[in-house]
């Protein structure tokens, strides 16, 4: 069963690569949609894929990458939508 979730993530996820590492996470998964830094601080990511591997990248999300401190992941469903690959915005 495919779905769609987006995620604000909060804490320290600008500035240290957040972005890039969850392109390369979701890439890993074969999931498709994007991630990109909000100007309130946070990163906005939408995955798009097999429920089960989008709920892997959501505990992904959780830790980040190295760099980061993450405090906050508020996930909410999504309408699908058909993006061809994960980009980095």
């Amino acid at each position: 069963m495919n779905c769609c979730r987006r995620y604000l993530i909060s804490g320290r996820v600008q500035g240290v690569a957040f972005r890039a590492s969850a392109q390369g996470a979701a890439r890993g998964l074969g999931l498709t949609g994007f991630a990109r830094n909000l100007t309130d601080g946070r990163v906005e990511v939408v995955a798009c894929g097999e429920f089960q591997r989008v709920k892997q990248l959501e505990s992904w999300l959780q830790q980040g990458p190295h760099w980061a401190r993450v405090e906050k992941v508020v996930a909410e469903e999504m309408v699908e939508q058909d993006f061809h690959d994960f980009e980095v915005c």
